[in-house]
């Protein structure tokens, strides 16, 4: 193969499919449609889960429970992990398990479990402990911080429409 050759047969615009301009054009006659049915009519589209008359797959499979969309995502951490992966004295936040990838992906809420034995003394920034990691922890003479938890959307707007409504009634100087 030669370099000239790399590119041979590709054009940058390529002209449109001409359709319905005679037999001769190979897109003549039915326009690529084919004989007869319901793809040969005019206004036919078919849904996206549509399976040729089979019972489509989204209504084969079990459905069972409930998933809840608004549940918070927790993403737990053990007491063990985190001492083998930071050094006496550090401090443990969310950010820096992430960049030790010990907490993955994306989550609202970082716990910290009590599996494993914590040797050094840290000080353990999450949104929860379990009892067994408070325990752990004290014992080891490290130090909890509890993060805040995520305020929600529609708090923050009462709390802006409480705020606009007492700026209403104060009285103007």
């Amino acid at each position: 193969m030669n370099i000239s050759e790399v590119n041979r047969g590709i054009t940058k615009h390529k002209s449109r499919k001409r359709i319905g301009r005679g037999v001769g054009s190979g897109t003549g006659k039915t326009s690529g449609r084919g004989h007869k049915g319901a793809g040969s009519r005019n206004g036919n589209s078919t849904r996206v889960t549509f399976t040729g008359g089979n019972m489509p797959l989204v209504q084969r499979i079990p459905k069972r429970g409930f998933n809840n969309r608004w549940a918070l995502k927790v993403v737990v951490v053990n007491l063990g992990q985190i001492d083998e992966a930071f050094e006496k004295g550090e401090e443990v936040t969310a950010e820096s398990l992430a960049a030790k990838n010990l907490a993955r992906g994306r989550f609202d809420v970082l716990k910290v479990l009590g599996d494993g034995e914590l040797k050094k003394k840290l000080k353990i920034s999450a949104h929860r402990f379990s009892a067994s990691a408070k325990e752990k922890i004290e014992k080891a003479g490290g130090e909890m911080v509890l993060l805040a938890p995520r305020t929600p959307v529609e708090d923050k707007k009462r709390e802006q429409r409480k705020a606009a409504a007492a700026a209403k009634k104060a009285p103007a100087k």
